[in-house]
């Protein structure tokens, strides 16, 4: 029986990754990257390609689609498991590659359930990664929460509501995800008075990295899904 590693790559650059999760990545016999479309790149597996020989090593990209039907995801997690599971089973080690971190808002985490229910004796190893938070705040040089200070992360598709409320509750509020409400956040902002304390950063670590701080550059920007914004 092989070990099962999920290895947090960092946010895409990849001289962000640990020497842990290098050491892991050259080392197993199986990589799964995921992606949310067949036909996308897989920015977990672009990050790590100068650590592994594809010659020796067996590269799989597993599809788990983008949609909010729990029936299609749960198939992909399902499937995904019973692969990883069966290179296990074989003796061969598989390590899991996600961008950022494996536990946080990680597909990972969902077939971490799955292989800890029905594959129990599998050995399991996670391997954290830097978050696209810590990356965005350091190309930012933008403190995150100093002294009492208080952090919420926030997708934005918990909806305008729960953003308000974290705004008047919260020094500083990270919102990942903000695509999809991204004309109504600009506006809480500017009824709110933060204009001048958001930062927009945007595939950060990658070479498509951008960083804005002044509001009206955000708020005449298109925002790509892999986007954030931190707000004091």
């Amino acid at each position: 029986m092989a070990s099962v590693y999920a290895v947090g790559v960092g946010p895409g650059d990849p001289e962000l990754l640990t020497r842990k999760a290098e050491r892991i990545l050259r080392s197993v016999d199986v990589i799964l990257a995921p992606v949310a479309n067949p036909s996308e790149v897989s920015v977990a597996l672009s990050t790590i390609r100068e650590f592994i020989d594809e010659s020796r090593q067996e590269i799989i990209v597993h599809q788990f689609p983008m949609t909010s039907d729990r029936s299609r995801l749960v198939t992909a997690w399902q499937e995904a498991a019973a692969l990883i599971a069966a290179h296990a089973e074989r003796g061969r080690s598989v390590a899991f590659i996600t961008i950022g971190d494996p536990l946080f808002y990680s597909t990972f985490i969902y077939l971490l359930r799955i292989l800890r229910e029905q594959w129990p004796l599998i050995p399991i190893e996670i391997v954290p990664g830097i978050s696209s938070i810590n990356a965005a705040a350091a190309q930012a040089a933008i403190p995150l929460v100093e002294g009492d200070e208080k952090m919420v992360v926030i997708p934005a598709t918990a909806g305008i509501e729960q953003i308000q409320a974290a705004l008047e509750t919260y020094e500083t509020v990270v919102l990942l995800k903000v695509k999809p409400l991204f004309p109504v956040i600009m506006d809480l902002l500017r009824k709110t008075g933060k204009e001048q304390t958001t930062v927009f950063v945007e595939r950060v670590g990658s070479p498509r990295q951008r960083v804005l701080t002044e509001f009206s550059q955000i708020a005449a920007h298109s925002p790509d899904y892999l986007s954030l914004m931190i707000i004091k």
